[in-house]
């Protein structure tokens, strides 16, 4: 890892790594730092300068929890991340991961709140798990991610809990991004391509090929055993040693008290995109339209505050935005549309700066023009 820029152990879908530069020329210097919408952090790791007040949230407790338990306790997440691909045991800790109910409640009420644990295997699972529903509860639908590249640690993989059905599913065995990045997709979904075949359980099978040559992604890359693990989980960890990790409601973090009380703040809303933007509607358990409009709105009651600059990211077309906001296109890597022969969202992005934001040196990654709403 020594070199490597840092990076979450599991690639996530809607990262924006590839704007994170982008991002901090609009944000500059700031004392104060908040994304509302965590995900795989992308652009707080990617921060130019030394970290001071930063505070990130995220309503998926598992995703909340391996934060909080890998800035407290990298050791422990790393050994019980640092597991080989197995299909009973994945069945198994996904029963007891969604049967935890306490954990989930104390997330929520305690703020320091973390399990080691739940962390690692987490991270382990997500990322051999093809399709929806890993630690979502109660109803999930999904599909056979197609071709190479798995998602999460492995990617995932549908399971229907109304009717207490446990599908033979099989872990994917090909590349997976980060500790194998995960991909939630629903059959007949709206999706930014031709839908791949929807396979039933029992014709999923492992894929034993992989691509690149690689032998899988994230802790399961070849070379990310052991030590080598246990280092990049203890060079996030420093990272993110006083980033206060919250869980819950995205609009928590955005009181006076966690922004404008400490100073010129810098806020990122990536929320998840509204569904007619082009997104799949089945991304996200919550409605991703009205979380996309509600982002919106705050960003809009707040964009003329000389204390707030807010980056508020979307598709083309997606917020419609005063002239006062500056708006600059960015191409995402491509992801799940790139793979299925599809990378037209890629070309879509946008990031939407609030007029208080510095102006950037770069106009536009990839081209000279200005982005059009």
């Amino acid at each position: 890892m020594s070199g490597e820029p840092l990076k979450a152990p599991f690639p996530w879908f809607g990262g924006k790594s590839r704007a994170a530069s982008l991002i901090w020329e609009g944000f500059g210097d700031v004392p104060n730092y908040v994304e509302p919408f965590a995900g795989s952090l992308a652009v707080l790791l990617a921060r130019p300068t030394a970290p001071r007040v930063e505070t990130v949230n995220d309503l998926d407790h598992y995703l909340a929890n391996f934060w909080r338990a890998l800035s407290q306790a990298p050791e422990e997440v790393a050994r019980h991340a640092d597991n080989p691909v197995s299909e009973v045991e994945l069945h198994a800790w996904h029963r007891w991961l969604v049967a935890n109910g306490e954990f989930r409640t104390r997330m929520e009420q305690d703020p320091l709140h973390f399990d080691a644990l739940v962390a690692g295997r987490w991270v382990w699972g997500i990322s051999q798990w093809i399709g929806s529903g890993w630690c979502t509860a109660p109803q999930w639908k999904g599909r056979a991610h197609p071709g190479n590249g798995m998602r999460g640690i492995h990617g995932r993989r549908a399971r229907d809990h109304s009717k207490d059905v446990e599908y033979a599913k099989r872990p994917r065995l090909t590349t997976a991004n980060g500790v194998h990045r995960r991909r939630l997709q629903e059959p007949g979904g709206a999706g930014d391509g031709a839908a791949p075949p929807v396979l039933t359980p029992w014709q999923q099978k492992p894929d034993l090929a992989g691509s690149r040559g690689a032998a899988g992604r994230g802790v399961h890359a070849s070379g990310r055993r052991n030590q080598a693990l246990l280092e990049w989980m203890e060079q996030l960890a420093a990272r993110l040693r006083y980033v206060r990790v919250c869980c819950g409601d995205w609009k928590r973090v955005l009181t006076p008290a966690a922004t404008t009380q400490i100073g010129v703040t810098a806020v990122l809303l990536d929320p998840p995109y509204a569904h007619d933007a082009g997104r799949d509607p089945a991304l996200y358990a919550h409605d991703a339209a009205d979380v996309s409009r509600e982002a919106r709105e705050w960003a809009l009651a707040h964009g003329k505050d000389p204390k707030l600059r807010i980056a508020l990211c979307g598709y083309e077309g997606e917020h419609d935005m005063p002239p006062t906001w500056r708006c600059v296109a960015w191409k995402a890597a491509g992801g799940y549309s790139a793979a299925r022969g599809n990378g037209a969202n890629a070309e879509r992005e946008r990031v939407w700066f609030s007029p208080h934001c510095l102006r950037a040196r770069q106009a536009d990654l990839f081209e000279s023009r200005r982005a059009t709403p």
